[in-house]
């Protein structure tokens, strides 16, 4: 008697085990379809809420990626729940790269200025012209010149003195990289587009500044 007693008590406590491991499988198992979820459901929140409350949704989905990865171990077999955990990260992170572009505070105009004589965020605040070497100088001072040939019709006159002060700049630099081995033929060159540039901007300058003159006495 005593023997059965013993025996059904072990069962007993194997069977309040087993049915704790499997609430727990089942708890971790919901915590990972509610990360999953919650990466589906941002996805489908308008750009403006997005906008204003992202901080919040950072924070939220930090917490719940960070649940999701505890979780994985009180599942016995865990691959696949590996597997739906990394396919969220991966559309998360597609997420956050497409909103950083779209949130990303627009240039003033002067810096979108300076984006397209030089290049996309090649210039800043700084003025730091260090990026310009005797090998790229020339293709620089072309794209300089060429894009002021196109948009010439378009600049105000607070444009042509933007225009100037990083012409005036990118001529300092050109001093400075002579002298780091700079060729003949890119400075002759170079001298050429230089030649461009100037009666160019003394027209233009002047005219923009007119237009805006006559616009005044309106």
């Amino acid at each position: 008697m005593k023997n059965i007693q013993l025996v059904s008590g072990i069962a007993f406590i194997a069977l309040i085990f087993t049915s704790c491991k499997d609430e727990k499988q089942e708890k971790a198992q919901k915590t990972i379809d509610s990360y999953v979820a919650y990466v589906d459901s941002v996805k489908n929140v308008t750009a403006d809420d997005l906008k204003e409350n992202w901080k919040g949704v950072e924070t939220e989905y930090d917490k719940r990626a960070e649940e999701a990865q505890l979780a994985l171990a009180d599942i016995k077999d865990n691959t696949a729940a590996t597997e739906k955990i990394n396919t969220s990260k991966v559309k998360y992170e597609e997420f956050r790269n497409e909103m950083a572009v779209l949130f990303a505070p627009t240039p003033s105009p002067k810096q979108q200025l300076r984006n397209a004589l030089f290049g996309e965020g090649k210039i800043g605040d700084d003025m730091n012209f260090a990026w310009v070497n005797a090998k790229n100088i020339h293709s620089v001072y072309q794209q300089f010149v060429h894009t002021v040939e196109n948009n010439k019709d378009k600049y105000t006159r607070e444009d042509w003195d933007e225009v100037k002060l990083m012409y005036e700049a990118l001529d300092s630099r050109k001093n400075t990289v002579e002298k780091e081995g700079l060729t003949a033929e890119d400075n002759r060159k170079i001298a050429g587009l230089k030649l461009k540039f100037a009666p160019m901007y003394t027209v233009n300058r002047i005219g923009a500044k007119s237009e805006e003159t006559a616009v005044a006495k309106k």
